[in-house]
């Protein structure tokens, strides 16, 4: 059994002992769409949904992904059988291909990459600290693709200070994180942004309302600003190894902590259904 895995159009190796074309598209351009989820127990955390969102993203950019979705779920479930047991966190990318570097689409097939290596999920126990900045990425924040400089960007800047995470706003208007969703608490209500163009998709985003539903928690999916955002009864991270962490600090101002009671409740639906999925 392997320790971690990388698989490359076929080619399968310790993470470390891969190698790539120096012209694969994604080293040149970023041009590509990936997917990221916990695995335990021989079980992909929400496979469908991550893969129906790689396939509508490929859509967008006029990527044709080389597998067929029932296909390219059996590959990960079989890569997956051929590391040791325990938690991992399973990545997919596909890019345009491997060509010289032009700008227009080359032709031929896209190339598919895989690794897995260990990981865990976050600890969800602690409210973290974050920062705020102005949103200045592109206009297609749906797709999730490789090009993440500015989020990179605003992590590291983030991380200088200390501090878990970066919230992005245009003017006024809340959309994301640097490499999460951001969602409130007020009054009762889980309100989150739409998935518009501004925002990707979060798949741990869905479920959170998925367990608001089940819980009987009213959602409302429509913009929010950030003196809501500062005003709101808790303030709610989601990614897919934090499926929902609260925050404590935005800019160094103390918010949330107002209803603690309905946030731990959520978290523990989120968490519930994980541990479910993944010890089938």
């Amino acid at each position: 059994m392997m320790k971690t895995l990388a698989y490359y159009n076929g080619k399968i190796s310790e993470l470390d002992d891969m190698m790539i074309p120096l012209n694969d598209r994604g080293n040149f351009f970023g041009d590509g769409i990936y997917e990221a989820t916990m695995c335990n127990n021989q079980n992909i955390f929400l496979l469908d949904d991550h893969l129906t969102r790689l396939y509508n993203s490929a859509d967008l950019i006029e990527i044709e992904v080389p597998l067929q979705k029932d296909e390219l779920a059996k590959l990960l479930h079989e890569l997956l059988a051929k590391v040791e047991d325990g938690p991992h966190l399973m990545y997919w990318q596909v890019t345009r291909g491997t060509a010289r570097r032009l700008h227009y689409y080359p032709d031929g097939p896209a190339n598919l990459t895989v690794t897995i290596l260990p990981g865990n999920l976050e600890d969800l126990t602690d409210k973290e600290a974050v920062q705020t900045e102005e949103d200045i990425r592109y206009l297609m924040c749906n797709v999730k693709t490789l090009n993440l400089l500015p989020n990179v960007m605003s992590l590291e800047r983030a991380k200088k200070k200390g501090l878990y995470e970066t919230i992005y706003h245009r003017g006024e208007r809340v959309t994301e994180c640097a490499h999460s969703n951001v969602s409130i608490l007020k009054d009762g209500v889980f309100k989150t942004a739409p998935t518009d163009n501004m925002i990707l998709p979060g798949i741990a985003r869905a479920h959170l309302i998925k367990q608001c539903n089940l819980l009987g928690v009213p959602v409302l999916e429509e913009p929010f600003t950030v003196a809501e955002m500062m005003d709101a009864d808790e303030v709610i991270i989601s990614n897919s190894i934090a499926l929902c962490k609260g925050t404590k600090e935005i800019d160094g101002i103390a918010v949330g902590g107002r209803d603690e009671a309905l946030l731990e409740k959520i978290k523990t639906a989120v968490l519930d259904e994980y541990h479910a999925e993944v010890s089938r």
